[in-house]
C-alpha cells in the first residue's frame, strides 16, 4: 500500500518522513495554500533526495493550474507524480500523460454525494490513479474533515486509488476496515502546523499500520 505525507516543506522534513516509511511526499504547488512551497525550494528537496539516494515517491499537488505551468515545474523539479486537485477535464488529464509521458497522473476527487463517485469512475481510464478526499467547499484538501467510508466498501474503479479525508493515527485503522483502498494519503493529521509535519504523529502512524493484518498488503518501514 502507498502511504503518501503531503504538505512538505523542508528536506529534513522529507528525509525524515521517508525514512519512517512513506512511499510517497507530496508538495504543494497552489500559491494561495498554506502549505505552498514554490519551485527553488521543491526542486532543492527532490534533488537532495536523489543525492542522498532515497527511493521515494514526489508528488506534485496542482488546482487547475495551466498545463504550461505542470510541465515547466515538472521538468525544473523531475516531480515523478501530478496530482490534479481541482476541475481538470478528462481531456486535461489525457493530454498531460501523453506530454509528460514518464509522470504518473492522479485525478483527486472531492467527495460529497453519490454523483461524485460516479465522477471518479469516469477519469478511471483518463488517468493512472484517483484520489478520494472530502468536500470542502473553498479548500482543495488538507481540510481534517473526513469522508463517510461506509460509502466507499464497494469502490472499485478499475484504477488503483488513494484514500485521504481527516485521516490520522487514531482513525486510520477504522477508516482501512471500511475501505480497500491501494494508499493512502495524509496532510492536517500528522501535524504540528501547516507545512510542518509532527514526526511523533508520523511515527505512530506508521505503528497502527503495522497493526493491521498481513491481507492488507501494507508496506511499513520494516519491509
Amino acid at each position: 500500500m502507498r502511504v503518501k505525507i503531503c504538505g512538505i516543506s523542508s528536506l529534513d522534513q522529507a528525509i525524515a518522513i521517508a525514512e519512517l516509511g512513506a512511499t510517497d511526499l507530496g508538495f504543494i504547488c497552489v500559491s494561495r495554500s498554506p502549505r505552498y512551497i514554490a519551485v527553488n525550494p521543491l526542486k532543492t528537496i527532490t534533488c537532495g533526495l536523489e543525492h542522498r539516494g532515497i527511493e521515494v515517491g514526489t508528488v506534485g499537488v496542482f488546482v487547475d493550474a495551466p498545463m504550461d505551468v505542470i510541465i515547466s515545474i515538472v521538468h525544473q523539479t523531475r516531480l515523478k507524480t501530478i496530482q490534479l486537485h481541482g476541475q481538470e477535464s478528462l481531456e486535461t488529464c489525457q493530454q498531460l500523460r501523453y506530454l509528460l509521458p514518464d509522470t504518473e497522473v492522479i485525478k483527486a476527487i472531492r467527495v460529497r454525494g453519490p454523483e461524485d463517485l460516479d465522477r471518479a469512475y469516469s477519469y478511471a481510464t483518463a488517468v493512472h490513479g484517483l484520489l478520494l478526499d472530502a468536500y470542502h467547499p473553498h479548500l482543495h484538501g488538507g481540510t481534517g474533515q473526513s469522508l463517510n467510508w461506509n460509502t466507499l466498501g464497494n469502490f472499485r474503479p478499475g484504477c488503483p486509488w488513494l484514500l485521504a479525508g481527516g485521516l490520522n493515527p487514531d482513525n486510520i485503522q477504522t477508516a482501512l476496515a471500511q475501505t480497500a483502498p491501494d494508499g493512502i494519503d495524509l496532510s492536517s493529521g500528522v501535524e504540528q502546523s501547516p507545512g510542518v509535519k509532527d514526526l511523533t504523529l508520523v511515527k505512530a502512524l506508521f505503528e497502527q499500520l503495522a497493526f493491521l493484518p498481513s491481507k492488507s498488503g501494507l508496506l511499513t518501514s520494516g519491509q
